[in-house]
């Protein structure tokens, strides 16, 4: 098993560290305007954050992670002192979320107009293993699964820190060996006003988007609805299938290292047209983004942002940005159990960035 990655310990890349501590951390809830933040940075600041899962956290599990990992094998130097703190001081009802949500950062100058750039520089598993969870009510089949009366979660273990492995079957020995791929399902940036969202439903803010590109090398596009951004990040997948059907996917605590940017009003219309957000961008491909309760309305947001990117970056007809998506951009599902349904397009640079504008 890989090294444990408690509080403070371990290799912490950049000089800005941000730990999850009961002071630094929201549970079931999202910033707004009037938080406090937790950490300011100038634009261009590299901060490593230690992100918390709460798989192993809810009242569902025993709200005693020691207890709860420790009954599956993990050694109790293993469970994060991070999350045993956090359940220990804080409390949430049962109209919150499930997430815990670090921050919220301010960023110098982020202004509403603006769009706040979040890059991914680095991500490294904390622990070893991870939960999958499907909740009665929840998931893409609620009322046919889980079959059973109680919640089922599901304990997974990584080897070399790259392959997530589940059992067969239950009490099995044979394996299912899978890639991880970490990435953060909660990024976003404050709300105006004094009402902190709710963690689970994601929006123009962000929040629980779950889009799975969202891996090293890869940035996200807000935009900034109240002076310094007020960004924080959570919900830390090891790996999720677009969809994440059964509720979660492979939950697990990640230390990130992100870059916060601050793209300026006008720079960001030139750069991607007026668009509500979120936006994702990758090495390979433009993604813009749908989100709505009903998943077919999701899918015509989607389509709609991608039409109007196209548009603004490189001056397609619309017609011909039409045929342009139908016949090379996949749009994927990003999840489809978060209360509003998601929706992204990936729209390959490659393919247009040779024609110019």
């Amino acid at each position: 098993m890989s090294a444990t990655l408690q509080p403070g310990s371990g290799p912490i890349r950049a000089a800005a560290y941000l730990p999850s501590t009961p002071a630094t951390v929201l549970w079931g809830r999202l910033p707004c305007a009037t938080d406090a933040p937790v950490l300011s940075v100038e634009p261009g600041t590299e901060v490593t954050i230690d992100t918390v899962s709460h798989e192993g956290l809810l009242d569902d599990q025993g709200s005693d992670p020691v207890a709860f990992f420790t009954g599956h094998g993990v050694s109790p130097d293993d469970v994060l002192t991070d999350a045993v703190e956090i359940v220990g001081t804080l409390t949430r009802s049962a109209q919150d979320g499930p997430h815990v949500v670090t921050g919220p950062i301010h960023v110098a100058g982020a202004m509403p107009g603006d769009l706040l750039a979040i890059t991914v520089l680095e991500t490294t598993p904390r622990v070893p293993y991870g939960v999958i969870s499907n909740r009665h009510g929840r998931g893409a089949l609620p009322g046919e699964l889980p079959r059973g009366p109680g919640n089922v979660s599901v304990f997974a273990t990584v080897r070399d820190g790259r392959v997530g492995c589940l059992p067969a079957v239950e009490g099995g020995e044979r394996l299912i060996e899978f890639p991880l791929a970490p990435f953060l399902g909660i990024m976003g940036v404050a709300v105006a006003g004094d009402q902190r969202p709710h963690s689970v439903p994601p929006g123009t803010h962000g929040g629980n988007i779950d889009i799975n590109l969202l891996q090293v090398g890869s940035t996200l596009y807000l935009p900034v609805q109240v002076p310094g951004a007020l960004a924080y990040v959570g919900d830390p997948h090891f790996a999720q299938g677009d969809g994440e059907v059964a509720l979660t996917a492979l939950e697990a605590s990640l230390r990130v290292t992100l870059r916060f940017d601050v793209v300026p009003a006008v720079e960001a219309l030139a750069r991607f047209g007026p668009f509500e957000g979120p936006l994702v961008e990758t090495p390979e491909y433009l993604v813009p983004t749908g989100l709505d309760k009903d998943l077919d309305e999701a899918v015509r947001r989607c389509v709609r942002a991608a039409l109007a990117l196209l548009q603004a970056r490189w001056g397609l007809d619309e017609h011909l940005a039409y045929a342009y998506l139908s016949a090379a951009t996949d749009i994927n599902i990003s999840q489809v159990v978060d209360q509003v349904c998601g929706a992204h397009a990936r729209i390959r640079k490659a393919d247009l960035e040779a024609i110019g504008r």
